[in-house]
C-alpha cells in the first residue's frame, strides 16, 4: 500500500508541475495560430492586391508550400494536446483512498476550466476548417498573379540598349537581395519578376514592364510656397533642441544668453527686407557629429574644458534659421535622421521613392557619411540639397573624387563630389567655399563705457583650457609675468595642472558669462598656437582685449603638421588665428614669432602702452550672419543645370577686334565684363567681377587679396573661355581644355594656354610655378567679405 502510494505521489508532484506550463504551451500555441492566420488573410481580404505598395507582401511568399505546411503541423499539435488533455481528464476521475488524490482531483476540478476539452475540439475543428478557406484563397490569388504578372520566376530579363546595366543588376540581386532588409519592405521576395518590378520603380536599372498597372504610381505634388516672417521669440527653437546631453545644454544657455540681440537683429533687418518676398524653405538640420554613432566625443568634454567652437558655431546657425523664418527640423541621432528623411527599413542600400520632404539639409562630415549609409542611391539625387559645416574647408581637388584619387589629393575627409560652394566655413579662409560663421556677443554704449573705465592694464588672460596646452610655454610666460599678472580658465579635478606655472592664478574651467567678466577687466588674450582658428579670440576682442598670438615659420599644413594631416585642404595657416591677423590686424591683434624673445617682449611692452575699444567685425554679428544667411538661401542654388556659357550665337555679338566680352578697367590691369552686354543669370551679378591674371606660382587667392579683391568661384564659367586669354593680350599657340585644378591658366615660356574641362574643379586654390592663373575676383562689401556690394 505505501509502495502504491509513493507511485501515486510522484505522479501527482509531475502533474502539478507540468499542468501550468502547460495551459501557457496551450495559449501560445493559439495566439501563434491567430496571429499565422490574420498575416495570411489580411493581404487577401484588402482592397488592393498584395504587392502593389511596399507595404504590403506579395500572396507569392504566403502561398507556398512552407504556408499549409505550417497549418498541418498547428493541427497536429492540436491533435497531441487533445490527448494529453483526455489523459489529465482520465487521471483527474481516478478514484483512491488516498487523501493527496482527493487533493489533487479537487485541484484540478478549480484549475481546468469547464468545457475546457470541448473548446479545444472546436478550435481544433475551425482551424481545420480555416485550413482550407486559406489554401483555396491562395490558390485563387496565385492564380490571378500568374495570368497578371507571370509565375514566380519565370519573367524574362530584358536586353534592352537604353538599360544596359538591367541584366547585371539582375544577377546581382539574385546573389545579394537578401543582403538588406529594405528590399523586402519594397515587394523584393527572390523571384526574377520582384527583382524586375524593384530595379524598374524602385531604382532606374531596368525597363518599365508592360504587365505592370503604372497608373497606381502615386503622383507627388509639390510642396505649397509660403513667405517666410521674422521671428524674435526662441521658445519654439528651444523646445526642438532637446535634452539629454551636455553639448545640447550649452547650445540652449547660448541661445538664450544670445536671444536680445538675435531679436533686435531681426527688427533690423525686417525693416531693410520688408518688401521683398523671402520663401520659407523647410530645413533639416542634421548635427552628425553630436550623434552617439559618431561617438559623441565633445558632450563629455563640454565641463572638462574640451573645444566648444563647433557648437557656438552650431547654436547659432539654428538660431539664424530659426530667426529667418524657415521651417526647421533637427536631429542628433540616427532614428530621427532616418524618422525625417523617409528612409525605408534596413542598411541603406535602397533609395527614397517620394520627393525629399526638404529644401535644405544642414549637416557636417560625419552627417553626411550617415546619410550616405542610410539613403542609398538617393543621396546622389538629392545631394544638391546638402551644405556641409566644413570649419577648416575643403578645396575642389580634394572634393573631386577621381581627381583627388589619381593626383594624391585623397584623404579622409572630402571626395564628395560637391559644388565646393555648399561646404560652409566658421571663417572666410577658403574662398572656394561658403562663409557660414557664427556670432560674438555685441556691447551696447553702457557696456563700452564700463569696459573702458574698469581694464586693469597689467592683466593677461591666456587661451587655453587644457593643461597639455601649457606644456612647454614656461620661457615666454616667464617674461610676460615681469610686466603682467597672468589668469588662467584651465579644467582640473583634484589638484593644479603640473604644467600651469605656480604664479598663474588659475580660475578654473568657467561658465561663459564669467568668461565674459574675466575678458572685459583683462588688457590681453594671448594665444599659445594652438587651438587653431576658434571663436575666443573674437569674443576676447569684442570685450575689448588685445590677442598676442604666435606666428608660424614655416606656415602649418596638411604637408608639415600632424593637425592639419588628413584634411581636405593645402592650405598654408601663417599663425593661430589667420582671420584675426589678415581682417582685423594691429591695434586688436599683434602676430609675432614667439621663439624670438625680443621680438615678444617687444610686443608686451608695446600691448602696455597701446589703448584699444572693444571690437567686433560687422559679419561676426547677429545682423550680419542673418543678412550673410539670408543671401545664400536666397540665391545659391546647386539642384538646377547651369545654362551653358557662351551660349550659342552669342559671341557673335561681342564687341572688338577679336571680340571679347571683357573691357580693361581704367587704370587697372584686370578686366571687367562689358555693360553694353547682356549678362547671363549670375550670382553675385557678374558687375562684380574682375578678371586678372595672377603671378607665376601664384594662387587665385593671392593674385586677388594683391589687388584687394575676393576670388569668387562662381565666376569661372564666364572666364573659362579663350576670349579671356585675348582679353589678357595673353599669347597662345593653342587653347587645350584639360581636367586640371590649376586651369584656366596659361605659360608664357611655352605660349600654352589651357582651359578647365571639369567644373568641379574650378578652384581658387592651387598655384604652380609653370602657370599664370585666370583669376575671377569681385569686390566685397566692407565687413562683409562674404558678400559683393551688389550682392542684396
Amino acid at each position: 500500500m505505501s509502495a502504491v502510494n509513493t507511485d501515486y505521489s510522484t505522479m501527482v508532484r509531475r502533474c502539478l508541475l507540468t499542468f501550468k506550463p502547460f495551459r501557457i504551451f496551450v495559449a501560445g500555441i493559439g495566439f501563434f495560430s491567430l496571429c499565422f492566420l490574420m498575416t495570411s488573410l489580411g493581404g487577401q481580404f484588402s482592397a488592393k492586391r498584395p504587392g502593389d505598395t511596399p507595404f504590403t507582401m506579395r500572396a507569392e511568399v504566403l502561398g507556398g508550400p512552407e504556408s499549409r505546411g505550417v497549418l498541418r503541423k498547428i493541427s497536429d499539435m492540436l491533435e497531441v494536446i487533445m490527448k494529453r488533455m483526455d489523459t489529465l481528464s482520465k487521471l483527474g476521475n481516478t478514484t483512491t483512498d488516498s487523501h493527496r488524490l482527493d487533493e489533487l482531483s479537487s485541484a484540478l476540478d478549480r484549475i481546468q476550466p469547464i468545457g475546457l476539452v470541448e473548446r479545444i475540439q472546436a478550435i481544433a475543428q475551425n482551424m481545420s476548417d480555416m485550413a482550407v478557406r486559406v489554401e483555396q484563397i491562395l490558390q485563387r490569388s496565385m492564380a490571378t498573379n500568374r495570368v497578371k504578372d507571370g509565375a514566380t520566376g519565370q519573367c524574362e530579363v530584358p536586353k534592352d540598349p537604353h538599360y544596359p546595366d538591367c541584366p547585371s543588376k539582375v544577377d546581382w540581386m539574385r546573389a545579394r537581395w537578401t543582403s538588406d532588409p529594405c528590399y523586402a519592405f519594397y515587394g523584393v521576395d527572390g523571384s526574377d519578376c520582384s527583382f524586375l518590378i524593384y530595379l524598374s520603380e524602385v531604382e532606374w536599372f531596368c525597363p518599365p514592364l508592360t504587365w505592370r498597372n503604372q497608373t497606381t504610381t502615386p503622383t507627388h505634388f509639390p510642396f505649397p510656397k509660403r513667405q517666410a516672417a521674422f521671428r524674435s521669440d526662441i521658445g519654439a527653437l528651444l523646445e526642438q533642441v532637446g535634452t539629454g546631453k551636455e553639448s545640447l545644454s550649452f547650445m540652449k544657455r547660448r541661445m538664450r544668453r544670445l536671444a536680445a540681440q538675435w531679436a533686435s537683429a531681426a527688427r533690423r533687418q525686417d525693416d531693410r527686407l520688408r518688401s521683398q518676398w523671402r520663401e520659407q524653405k523647410r530645413i533639416l538640420v542634421h548635427v552628425g557629429f553630436l550623434t552617439e554613432e559618431s561617438g559623441d566625443v565633445f558632450s563629455p568634454k563640454v565641463l572638462k574644458g574640451g573645444p566648444l567652437g563647433e557648437m557656438v558655431q552650431w547654436a547659432d546657425i539654428l538660431t539664424a534659421l530659426h530667426v529667418l523664418g524657415h521651417n526647421l527640423k533637427i536631429s542628433v541621432s540616427l532614428k530621427e535622421l532616418q524618422g525625417f528623411l523617409g528612409v525605408p527599413p534596413g542598411r541603406g542600400s535602397c533609395p527614397l521613392t517620394g520627393p525629399l520632404p526638404f529644401d535644405l539639409i544642414y549637416t557636417d562630415y560625419h552627417g553626411l557619411q550617415q546619410m550616405r549609409q542610410h539613403m542609398g542611391l538617393s543621396l546622389r539625387k538629392h545631394k544638391c540639397h546638402i551644405r556641409v559645416i566644413d570649419t577648416f574647408g575643403t578645396e575642389p581637388a580634394y572634393n573631386h573624387e577621381d581627381y583627388a584619387t589619381l593626383h594624391g589629393y585623397r584623404t579622409n575627409w572630402g571626395y564628395w563630389n560637391l559644388n565646393c560652394r555648399q561646404y560652409m566655413t566658421m571663417f572666410p579662409h577658403t574662398p572656394d567655399n561658403s562663409f557660414m560663421g557664427f556670432v560674438a556677443e555685441e556691447l551696447n554704449d553702457t557696456e563700452r563705457l564700463s569696459i573702458q573705465r574698469n581694464k586693469v592694464d597689467s592683466m593677461a588672460v591666456v587661451y587655453g583650457k587644457e593643461a597639455s596646452m601649457w606644456k612647454g610655454k614656461e620661457r615666454f610666460l616667464a617674461i610676460l609675468h615681469r610686466y603682467m599678472d597672468i589668469h588662467g580658465t584651465v579644467y582640473y579635478e583634484t589638484q593644479r595642472p603640473p604644467e600651469v606655472p605656480a604664479f598663474v592664478k588659475n580660475h578654473g574651467l568657467l561658465p561663459q558669462q564669467e568668461l565674459q567678466q574675466l575678458l572685459r577687466k583683462a588688457k590681453l588674450f594671448i594665444g599659445f598656437g594652438f587651438p587653431y582658428e576658434g571663436p575666443a579670440p573674437l569674443e576676447a576682442i569684442a570685450n575689448g582685449c588685445i590677442f598676442l598670438q604666435p606666428k608660424f615659420k614655416p606656415s602649418h599644413s596638411s604637408l608639415n603638421h600632424e593637425f592639419f594631416r588628413g584634411k581636405p585642404t593645402s592650405r598654408q595657416v601663417s599663425s593661430q588665428h589667420p582671420y584675426a591677423e589678415q581682417y582685423i590686424g594691429r591695434p586688436h591683434v599683434i602676430t609675432v614669432d614667439f621663439n624670438n624673445s625680443q621680438e615678444f617682449e617687444s610686443a608686451i611692452r608695446d600691448i602696455m602702452k597701446t589703448k584699444v575699444e572693444p571690437y567686433l567685425p560687422y559679419e561676426y554679428t547677429c545682423e550680419g550672419m542673418l543678412e550673410r544667411v539670408h543671401a545664400y538661401i536666397q540665391n545659391q542654388e546647386f539642384c538646377a543645370p547651369e545654362a551653358p556659357f557662351p551660349s550659342a550665337n552669342t559671341s557673335s555679338s561681342w564687341p572688338g577686334s577679336p571680340p571679347s566680352p571683357f573691357v580693361l578697367l581704367p587704370n587697372s590691369s584686370a578686366l571687367a565684363w562689358a555693360s553694353n552686354i547682356s549678362t547671363p543669370p549670375s550670382w553675385p551679378p557678374l558687375s562684380a567681377l574682375r578678371l586678372l591674371a595672377s603671378l607665376e606660382g601664384q594662387s587665385c587667392i593671392d593674385a586677388c587679396q594683391s589687388a584687394g579683391l575676393i576670388c569668387e568661384p562662381a565666376f569661372y564659367r564666364f572666364i573659362n573661355i579663350k576670349e579671356a586669354f585675348s582679353g589678357l593680350e595673353v599669347q597662345c599657340d593653342g587653347v587645350e581644355a584639360e581636367i586640371n585644378h590649376i586651369f584656366p591658366a596659361f605659360s608664357v615660356e611655352s605660349s600654352e594656354c589651357g582651359l578647365q574641362k571639369d567644373p568641379l574643379l574650378f578652384s581658387c586654390a592651387g598655384a604652380n610655378n609653370k602657370y599664370h592663373r585666370l583669376c575671377p575676383c569681385r569686390d566685397y562689401r566692407k565687413g562683409q567679405v562674404a558678400l559683393c556690394r551688389d550682392c542684396l
